[in-house]
């Protein structure tokens, strides 16, 4: 049975659409998705947004223009998105990390990351962001809000402290990557994506490791 998809998920423009297109479009034609465990990479983002929840910009980073914390975890959900001149079925629907209120009346995205090495990934993560600034900025409801600022809040090891009597800790390297703002790259990114779900089964992906699973499944065990 098919079960469709109307929601593009702003994540999905990014580790989606870098990945296989064929997994891509069994998502959003028939909910079927392959599994994937990240639990301490979810549990230490949590920790980093809970802990800037309410916070002034300083408190992030020195970089950050002046305002504050106005919520985390939010979610956004646009107006349809534009395909070819004209509204299609779907619309951008994903869940921020921490919404900025500047003090010049404007907004701003900050997703938080927790990472091996401290690397700028922000060219990687620029659709995924944009995408939350299109939600905010073409609501399906409420008043509409003006995004100045996206940008990537950077946290990474440096050293470990302490001992077994006192206890451990760890050393944070903090980084702030801002991105520049370019909604007609994510335009660009929107055609593309909504073409590849709304086309023909694309072609299996030589190096995609789930559809490699589920070939040799198939040759041994058949279809069951």
């Amino acid at each position: 049975m098919s079960k469709a998809r109307e929601f593009i998920s702003p994540s999905d423009l990014t580790f989606s659409w870098n990945g296989c297109h064929r997994c891509l479009w069994l998502n959003y034609n028939h909910g079927v998705k392959a599994p994937s465990f990240m639990p301490l990479v979810g549990e230490l983002s949590a920790m980093q947004e809970n802990h800037f929840n309410g916070a002034i910009s300083s408190q992030l980073h020195p970089n950050i223009k002046e305002g504050r914390v106005l919520d985390r975890g939010g979610w956004v959900k646009s107006i349809p998105i534009p395909y070819n001149g004209k509204p299609s079925p779907y619309a951008i629907r994903g869940k921020y990390d921490l919404l900025m209120e500047f003090a010049d009346g404007t907004y701003g995205i900050i997703d938080c990351k927790f990472q091996g090495k401290d690397n700028d990934k922000s060219d990687f993560y620029s659709p995924q962001l944009e995408a939350y600034a299109y939600a905010l900025e073409n609501p399906v409801s409420g008043p509409a809000r003006e995004v100045s600022v996206i940008g990537l809040l950077v946290w990474s090891p440096k050293k470990p402290t302490g001992d077994p009597h006192a206890g451990f800790a760890l050393n944070l390297n903090s980084s702030w990557f801002p991105i520049t703002r370019n909604p007609a790259g994510l335009h660009e990114r929107l055609q593309d994506f909504i073409e590849v779900i709304s086309g023909p089964t694309p072609t299996r992906d030589s190096g995609c490791e789930t559809c490699k699973f589920i070939a040799d499944r198939r040759e041994i065990f058949g279809a069951e």
